[in-house]
């Protein structure tokens, strides 16, 4: 059992549901339906699912900003319908757009935002000070926001975020429209944080973020739980353990679909995923079924790789457009 698993429970849902009211002639629309979850001290959850499954109100339902109409919810052991106030103390928000202050240095940011939580100025010069250092941004501590970089901004987001010291940090989206080098940074901070025993919920369309930062993720579609568990369990349940992708020219592309199939139809136990520009070959030993393949067709390219939290998300949830 790992320490988290002995931490008493921060965040506690039970068929936790939202349905906001029917519009004009409308019916009512269930935005959340069901769901479950339970959140530890340094514990990092992740809420996954297209555009319309449900995160946002349920983010907004733990942040007591939004109380549920179904089920029962206790963060820190309290009611966010009768104790919102006192919830959102020990909160820090991360929302998908910044709203800095764009016409204080990084610093006065930092200070003015810790005042709405009645801090001392002493208190506030401190904590801004070590905050600064903490998100990396000590040449830029005078400088105005809108001489940050986006990432920048990003990590000062962060940074105000934990003015009032937080137990839970909910961030919408963290390092959305960022270049590799700075969602890196921004992941070395937050697992920093998880470490020093914050409880972090995140919701994010890149998977490889939630496999690197959340010890569990929860999968929702249209406002219900589609699969939880952890990111190595989800694999395992899903997904076969490798995939072979494989490229071929515009005219051999259906010749290789068929030589997969047969080879299916032969007994191969693989599954196949055709895609306009490649195939898609789940296996337990992808090496093995690129060597039976190319017995038989010749790709132009071929990789093999290990299954991701990517292929069981789009094996739950298709691959079709959701806007």
């Amino acid at each position: 059992m790992t320490s988290a698993h002995r931490e008493p429970l921060l965040v506690e849902g039970s068929g936790l549901g939202k349905t906001y009211p029917a519009g004009p002639g409308g019916a009512a629309v269930p935005a959340v339906r069901g769901l479950d979850l339970e959140l530890r001290r340094g514990e990092a959850l992740g809420l996954l699912g297209t555009n319309g499954a449900g995160k946002s109100t349920t983010m907004r339902m733990l942040a007591a900003v939004s109380p549920p109409t179904h089920g029962t919810l206790r963060v820190f052991g309290l009611d966010p319908l009768h104790d919102g106030p006192r919830i959102r103390a020990r909160l820090g928000v991360v929302p998908q757009d910044d709203m800095l202050d764009q016409e204080l240095t990084v610093r006065e940011n930092l200070v003015v935002y810790g005042r709405y939580f009645g801090l001392p100025k002493r208190v506030l010069r401190e904590r801004a000070e070590r905050l600064i250092e903490f998100a990396a941004l000590e040449a830029k501590a005078d400088a105005p926001v809108t001489a940050l970089s986006g990432g920048m901004r990003r990590r000062l987001t962060i940074a105000r975020a934990l003015v009032n010291e937080p137990e839970i940090l909910l961030l919408d989206e963290p390092t959305t429209g960022l270049d590799p080098q700075a969602r890196q940074l921004l992941w070395d901070r937050l697992i920093r944080l998880k470490n020093d025993g914050v409880a972090l919920i995140v919701t994010t369309h890149y998977m490889d973020e939630a496999e690197q930062l959340c010890d569990r993720v929860l999968i929702m579609e249209r406002g219900a739980l589609v699969a939880g568990g952890s990111p190595r369990e989800l694999i395992g349940a899903h997904v076969l353990p490798e995939v072979l992708e494989l490229r071929f020219t515009g005219t051999e592309h259906a010749a290789g679909c068929a030589a997969v199939k047969e080879l299916i139809a032969e007994g191969a136990p693989w599954r196949l995923e055709v895609l306009p520009d490649r195939l898609l070959v789940a296996a337990a030993d992808g090496q093995d079924a690129q060597r039976r393949i190319e017995a038989r067709v010749l790709p132009r390219a071929s990789l093999v790789r290990r299954a991701t939290l990517e292929d069981v998300f789009l094996a739950l949830t298709g691959r079709a457009l959701v806007e």
